[in-house]
């Protein structure tokens, strides 16, 4: 990861643990972030359930923070400031997750939501975020992450 990407990974990470207090519980890191396709990842045995494979709301915690980490990392390498929410989230659980939970989110097409987002201030950007499970779709969240530009 380059030197640049890797410091806004650690910084996503440490915004992470001090404003979201799940995600100490989860166990959740950045594996991943190339600038377009977002990897993390959680161990399967903090997010267990009684079946012994993923808890679906997990599954949805780690899916939905994924989304809007790469919107906070898309601002932060644009050097812009704003407050990020989930305005609306869905996902369907395909399969069960029994192996460590790797969620993924790509960036391209939502690029040009930044040109409403520098002229009226706010904006939403759909992501979809996918986990598999023996190299198959397990999960798929479908999200709208809503921002403020902060003054």
């Amino acid at each position: 990861m380059n030197p640049s990407l890797s410091a806004l990974c650690g910084e996503l990470e440490r915004v992470w643990h001090d404003t979201i207090p799940l995600t100490r519980a989860l166990e959740i890191k950045v594996r991943s972030f190339d600038g377009k396709s977002l990897e993390v990842a959680a161990g399967l045995a903090p997010n267990i359930n009684l079946h012994g494979t993923a808890f679906a709301g997990s599954l949805y915690a780690i899916s939905a923070l994924c989304g809007w980490s790469m919107v906070h990392l898309q601002l932060a390498m644009r050097e812009l400031h704003g407050s990020i929410v989930l305005a609306e989230g869905h996902i369907r659980y395909l399969k069960p997750v029994a192996e460590d939970i790797v969620a993924v989110c790509r960036f391209g097409e939502q690029a040009a939501v930044f040109d409403q987002l520098q002229e009226t201030g706010k904006a939403r950007f759909p992501l979809t975020t996918q986990i598999q499970a023996k190299g198959e779709d397990a999960a798929m969240f479908e999200g709208e992450f809503g921002v403020k530009l902060k003054p």
